[in-house]
């Protein structure tokens, strides 16, 4: 007997408006293990399509079709070929960029990014844990990559019951994986480095910002180097902070690679940096603010629009008149609205007038699914300091 699962009415009008989130607290009847494939029904047992089963995670339901198909393995390789190709298309200025993206691919949980020749895969539910196998040999037969880790290190898995861990599914990754983004070369270690190595979703901000830049640059948060590289070709001099020595080491290796040496990497508390950088009176002609997620959950955000806050408004006294202010949240409990307004307080409180010049958000090769607010997490301003 198939793998079955029955909804609510709440959890049937979910399906009806689009989304493929179901919560546990929408099912009224399971009769499915963790991982199984199964077939959704509505309170009047109409099918409703197929879903990944998960018995741990809050999100019990993942929808992988609607109505009568079926998710065969001919469904499968359809749907990466169809994410592989869409890349293909967009003629992307880089040799790493994302593959697959999760529920905004209709392949859910899972995340496939390439670096040159190696592919780095994240299976984030049980259900597309069980299928990794299979799906490495499409990913094999479809890209031919040279090798495929497995970067499942992520803590959302504990939500699912599985394990973190790192594991080589295929050929041969090495420690360090070249590439090249916007005329820009990396070393990526896609072994250990955050995320799958880069973050390959502000690519196109990175491309943006530069149009924006000259005389002196501050890059606050800089992780490897990413927004600080590409300003350096357009600026003087381009300061890059992180909290942590092992980035600054890599913005440094990053630097000579590309024969940066307008690139000064300093390893400090960025909070406490800008502050110090406004009391020695220095004033940047641009300043970008790529921060980790301060708000992961709904019980963070009074901290994390502090957080926001305090930054950008130190942010803000540290630039020109004329400057411009390239500031960033990936924190999807943030939405555009609150940000743009955290950011016209930090003004108000600085003193400063600013303009929107642009409104950004993650990179083409990170698609949003319109009706499914969760995948449009990252956004990104461009402001400019009038007076």
């Amino acid at each position: 007997m198939p793998s079955t699962v029955s909804l609510t009415p709440k959890g049937a009008d979910r399906i009806y408006g689009g989304h493929p989130w179901i919560y546990r607290s929408d099912l009224r009847d399971v009769r499915a293990k963790g991982g199984d494939i199964v077939r959704v029904v509505d309170p009047r047992g109409r099918t409703l399509g197929e879903a990944l089963y998960s018995d741990r995670s809050q999100i019990a339901l993942r929808m992988l079709t609607r109505g009568e198909t079926s998710a065969t393995a001919d469904w499968w390789r359809a749907r990466l070929e169809q994410a592989v190709r869409f890349r293909e298309s967009l003629g992307i200025d880089a040799t790493a960029y994302r593959l697959v993206h999760g529920e905004a691919d209709l392949l859910p949980s899972l995340i496939v990014d390439r670096y040159g020749d190696v592919i780095v895969v994240q299976t984030l539910s049980q259900g597309i844990d069980r299928r990794m196998a299979e799906l490495t040999q499409m990913l094999v037969d479809l890209v031919a990559p040279s090798g495929i880790l497995a970067r499942n290190d992520p803590r959302v898995r504990q939500l699912e019951g599985l394990e973190q861990k790192v594991e080589l599914l295929h050929g041969h990754v090495p420690e360090r994986v070249p590439v090249v983004e916007n005329g820009i070369r990396y070393d990526v270690d896609v072994w250990k480095g955050q995320k799958t190595g880069l973050f390959l979703d502000q690519r196109e901000n990175r491309e943006a910002a530069a149009r924006y830049g000259s005389g002196r640059a501050l890059d606050a948060f800089s992780y490897n180097g990413g927004f600080a590289l590409t300003l350096a070709r357009r600026c003087e001099r381009v300061i890059a902070i992180d909290v942590s020595e092992d980035a600054t080491s890599h913005i440094r290796h990053n630097a000579l690679l590309n024969g940066a040496a307008n690139v000064e990497a300093r390893t400090a508390n960025v909070f406490d940096e800008l502050r110090e950088l406004d009391r020695a009176g220095e004033r940047f002609d641009i300043v970008v603010l790529d921060p980790p997620a301060f708000a992961k959950t709904k019980a963070a955000l009074p901290k994390a629009v502090s957080g926001y806050k305090e930054i950008n408004l130190r942010a803000l006294k540290l630039l020109k008149p004329g400057g411009f202010l390239v500031s960033c949240t990936c924190s999807y409990h943030v939405d555009e609205a609150m940000f743009v307004d955290i950011v016209h307080e930090a003004a108000l409180d600085a003193g400063v007038p600013v303009t929107v010049v642009e409104k950004r958000m993650q990179g083409r090769d990170h698609p949003v699914l319109l009706g499914v607010p969760e995948t449009c997490y990252l956004k990104c301003l461009v402001l400019r300091r009038l007076v």
